[in-house]
């Protein structure tokens, strides 16, 4: 038996030293050594001569010989052959020569060669055999234990990300294919398949080596017993090549579709085909996704380069067909599992979903040693350090989670038990939200997610008459979310009214937890944190917006701890983080102005005092865009994400829009007491919770130490009380009705800036306590408590036995059901619906399609009146003749009803009129007749709008520019190695 080493070399002298002393001293020495190294420009080659001439391996046993820097690993391997063969033949013979390869990087354990050939005397089936490889220089975590390839082509070693070696994984076993840093494989099969493709000149080979040789009938084995430690320099960007410059990734993708394509059968290469391309395109927009431009244009290069040139593939198919003798079944038995893919895809979102939502938690955390580094502090103590020290008090909310089952976690971390305990009880006091629902500001939903896309996407809407108002922001995201739940659109409303309370006592927990970081270094007691969480959850429910439908200011209060959350990003110390900051606020304003525009405004308020008071304070500021440039950025980029809103209703004369909320008018009930304790109308919880929590937030100024933040709570608490001053003196003349404007948005900040104030007061008084406890402080922190656990408890409490509300299961019926599945029919088939009388006045609307429907409220209530149809109204209910008759027709009427309490006068004019028939109503109190005339299909038709359609696109394009913007970097950094 013959050992012949391989050691290909490339810029290898920062590892070359140990691996040569690796190679020369095993305790089973290599018969021959070939060195090739493509020219390198440091010293490589004079390591490599000065080694072998230490080691007294002459001209007879070594030989090195340098080859152009384009040179192929395949290529260079083959070149080493032929050099090893063209040194004297050994005493042993090469009958059964063996090829040890090696990389420059990768250092063999003084027992890898020895451990390698008894594993191939004890099995004398197998062919080639690869070591157990370690990361360099780490040593102890593990990269490779053998290698297969999942069907999208990705490398798979079987192993966590991380794991240590502590022989887990020492079974000698066969495996699809092993690396080739410290290969042994026989000579003669190297050579009969071919040697490895020069298709793929550096990453790749192994497993497409592997695959052949499966196929070929041939046998692989992994030896764990045998170790190398490998540095993977031309994978992790460590080192350079002129065959992968700077696009690493691209090698690597090119060379996995490749070896994909190259060698599956002929019966799944179509479906391979297909899955790789659309994968491959899928991950061009994840890398997009996360900001990792650069891998996807690799990525995108690499599937051109493979699916673009069939040739290439057919060719390599041919060849490896010529030489196929395995069992496919075993070959097959060898690769990955095929669910394998779709837990890497999980592993990913799951990741990129953690880092979006913790991407902001540790703003004040960086603030802190920014400006410990600044100041010089030596010996810097982190976070996760502070509570280990103080991890007798038993106040790290994170202490429970040791290695212990989950069950066991979570029953002994009460804040656990008490979050998702206040999650079930919201459920169950929501539970009238399960199933359709409407009532208050709810309409009824529509038929289809569709709908909501037509509602979206049209410039000219069929409602009343026709009219070019543009429909709602919030429709967008309706029609999104009734897309993904496969157009259940009922579940998007019924979805948003009950998880709504659960989100906001999320967002306001991450809040809080940063907000509190950002006062006391020591954060917040998480019991603090638990009772600002639930007590800000249940303003939407204690406000009585939930009760009354009012959906916009539900999805706002649970919007916006996430909003003021990103936003806390603008004093991070990173630059990069304060940008993606700015993006994460413009999305989360954007989302909360669809459903309630006044947010954009105040947040326009907001920025223009927080910006003028640091010219002020701070003028050097304002000179660095880094610093104003993000809050900046986030007001101005959110009315372009609402363009295709926004734009229209300013030229269509609706601007009293934007001082309105989502959903149906609702007539508005705050008065001066009701925006003091946080009640929108008199469905809210009792007034005294209201009143309890602004005494605490009254209270919470008398600790010095958090003075300074608690004004700040009460400066915003200010404004908005200014601000809904002024606009509760204002009078919206909307076309059918005057109201005031909506005041949900200041209920809501109001009382969260309350209870901000609340906590922040209170971690001061508790921290006082902590020095020194007088009893009447104790009895007074006693009293207090209980007061401010009315607040949630209270809350929550009424919730669950109010039986009343505005929302019912069923809307009240007004038009028959004929006459609704008439209107289905085309939009010329409308329903014109009288209420009132001659004494009191008579309002009319018309009914069409499926009815008005959520999204649409909005619209006609902001439509302007059509006066020649008020006129015919106007007409037919005190002189009606056929003319009237016949205009009602060419306007899309088809049916007229008069609803309950019929006027005796208004129906007995009808009754005699030409051209209406008495139809069936649902009760004896209410009329119903049938225009008897032409019904015109263009009756409502509008014309389109080419600039709508654009600020559509430009809608789109800029949603996917914020995603990506906005999202977190979550790619493998290729770690650059140290030297050894």
């Amino acid at each position: 038996m013959t050992v012949t080493a391989l050691l290909v070399s490339h810029d290898g002298a920062r590892w070359l030293p140990a691996v040569l002393a690796g190679l020369i001293g095993q305790t089973l020495p290599v018969d021959r050594v070939a060195a090739v190294d493509t020219t390198s420009r440091d010293d490589s080659v004079d390591l490599v001569r000065d080694a072998l001439d230490r080691a007294g391996l002459d001209a007879s046993h070594a030989v090195v010989e340098v080859v152009p820097g384009s040179t192929s690993y395949p290529a260079a391997v083959r070149h080493g052959l032929a050099l090893a063969a063209a040194l004297p033949t050994p005493a042993g013979g090469v009958d059964d020569e063996w090829i040890w390869l090696l990389h420059d990087d990768s250092n063999p354990a003084p027992t890898a060669l020895a451990e390698l050939l008894a594993a191939a005397d004890a099995h004398p089936d197998a062919d080639v055999l690869g070591p157990k490889l370690r990361e360099w220089p780490s040593l102890r975590r593990l990269l490779e234990v053998g290698l297969t390839i999942t069907g999208t082509g990705r490398r798979e070693t079987g192993l966590e990300r991380g794991e240590y070696d502590q022989g887990q994984h020492d079974a000698v076993r066969e495996v699809l294919a092993v690396n080739t840093a410290g290969m042994l494989v026989r000579r003669r099969v190297l050579e009969s398949l071919g040697g490895l493709d020069e298709e793929l000149p550096i990453f790749g080979n192994d497993i497409d080596f592997g695959w052949r040789a499966a196929l070929a009938g041939h046998r692989t084995l992994v030896v764990p017993q045998a170790v190398v430690f490998h540095a993977e320099a031309a994978h992790r960007g460590t080192r350079r090549t002129p065959l992968t410059g700077r696009h690493t990734h691209y090698q690597e993708r090119r060379a996995a579709l490749f070896t994909s394509l190259a060698n599956v059968s002929s019966r799944g290469l179509a479906w391979q085909y297909v899955r790789l391309l659309v994968g491959s395109l899928l991950r061009v927009v994840g890398f997009l996704a996360v900001r990792s431009v650069g891998e996807a244009l690799d990525e995108l290069a690499a599937v051109l380069s493979v699916h673009g040139r069939p040739g290439q593939v057919r060719a390599a198919r041919r060849e490896r067909a010529a030489r196929r003798r395995g069992d496919p079944a075993r070959v097959r038995r060898l690769l990955a599992p095929a669910w394998l893919p779709y837990r890497h895809g999980l592993d990913f979102v799951t990741d990129l979903a953690s880092a979006a939502t913790n991407q902001a938690a540790d703003v004040a955390e960086r603030r802190r040693i920014a400006r410990a580094a600044e100041a010089g502090q030596p010996g810097l103590v982190t976070r996760p350090e502070r509570r280990a020290a103080a991890a007798a008090g038993e106040d790290d909310e994170d202490a429970y989670l040791t290695d212990t089952g989950l069950v066991a976690r979570f029953f002994t971390n009460p804040v656990a038990v008490v979050l998702v305990l206040f999650g079930v009880l919201a459920l169950l006091a929501g539970r009238e939200a399960f199933g359709s629902i409407t009532g208050g500001a709810l309409s009824p939903v529509p038929a289809t997610a569709g709908d909501w896309w037509g509602l979206h996407a049209s410039t000219w809407h069929p409602l009343g008459t026709g009219t070019d108002v543009p429909a709602p922001a919030y429709v967008l995201a309706f029609a999104l979310a009734a897309t993904v739940l496969l157009g259940h659109t009922g579940a998007v409303v019924s979805g948003l009214m009950l998880l709504a309370v659960p989100v906001a006592a999320w967002g306001a927990w991450r809040l809080l937890k940063v907000v509190g970081r950002l006062v006391d270094p020591l954060g917040l007691p998480r019991w603090l944190v638990v009772w600002g969480a639930l007590a800000y959850a249940l303003v939407p429910v204690t406000s009585g917006a939930w009760a009354e439908g009012r959906f916009g200011t539900v999805a706002v209060a649970a919007l916006l701890p996430w909003a003021a959350h990103a936003a806390l990003g603008f004093v991070d110390p990173d630059r990069d983080r304060r940008w993606r900051a700015a993006w994460r606020t413009a999305l989360l304003l954007a989302l909360s102005a669809a459903f309630v525009p006044g947010v954009w405004l105040f947040a326009v308020l907001a920025t223009a005092v927080v910006l003028g008071s640091a010219a002020v304070i701070a003028p050097r500021l304002l000179r660095e865009r880094d610093s104003w440039g993000p809050p900046v950025v986030a007001v101005v980029a959110t009315p372009v994400l609402l363009a295709p809103w926004l734009v229209p209703l300013l030229t269509t004369g609706s601007a009293s829009g934007l001082l309105l909320e989502a959903g149906r008018l609702t007539v508005d009930q705050v008065t001066f007491g009701g925006l003091l304790t946080g009640r929108l109308n008199d469905l809210g919880a009792p007034w005294w919770l209201g009143v309890v929590l602004g005494l605490l937030a009254v209270v919470a100024l008398v600790p010095r130490r958090t003075r300074v933040p608690v004004v700040i709570c009460w400066l915003v608490a200010l404004a908005a009380a200014v601000v809904s001053g002024v606009l509760s003196h204002v009078t919206l003349d909307l076309p059918a009705v005057s109201t005031r404007p909506s005041l949900g948005l200041f209920v809501v900040i109001l009382q969260g800036t309350s209870i901000v104030a609340v906590v922040l007061g209170a971690d001061a008084y508790l921290r006082r306590l902590a020095d020194h406890h007088p009893w009447w402080q104790r009895g007074l922190a006693t009293a207090l408590a209980l007061v401010a656990a009315a607040v949630p408890v209270g809350g929550l409490g009424w919730w669950l036995t109010t039986p009343d509300n505005a929302m019912t299961q069923e809307a009240e019926q007004t038009v028959p059901v004929y006459m609704q599945q008439s209107s289905l029919t085309g939009q010329e088939h409308g329903v014109l619906v009288l209420d009132g009388s001659v004494d009191d006045g008579i309002t009319y609307r018309i009914r069409r399609d499926d009815g008005t429907t959520v999204g649409e409220d909005e619209i006609l209530t902001l439509a302007d009146e059509d006066a020649d149809l008020t006129s015919e109204v106007r007409a037919l209910v005190s002189t009606p003749t056929p003319a009237v008759v016949a205009a009602l027709g060419a306007r899309g009427v088809e049916y007229v009803v008069l609803s309950s309490p019929a006027d005796g006068r208004v129906s007995a004019l009808l009754d005699a009129t030409a051209g209406l028939e008495q139809a069936s109503a649902e009760d004896r109190t209410t009329r119903a007749w049938r225009v008897d005339r032409p019904l015109d299909p263009a009756a409502v038709d509008g014309d389109g709008s080419w600039w709508r359609t654009a600020l559509l696109v430009l809608q789109g394009i800029v949603i996917v520019l914020v995603l990506v913007l906005a999202a977190p970097t979550v790619r493998q950094r290729r770690e650059r190695g140290s030297d050894v």
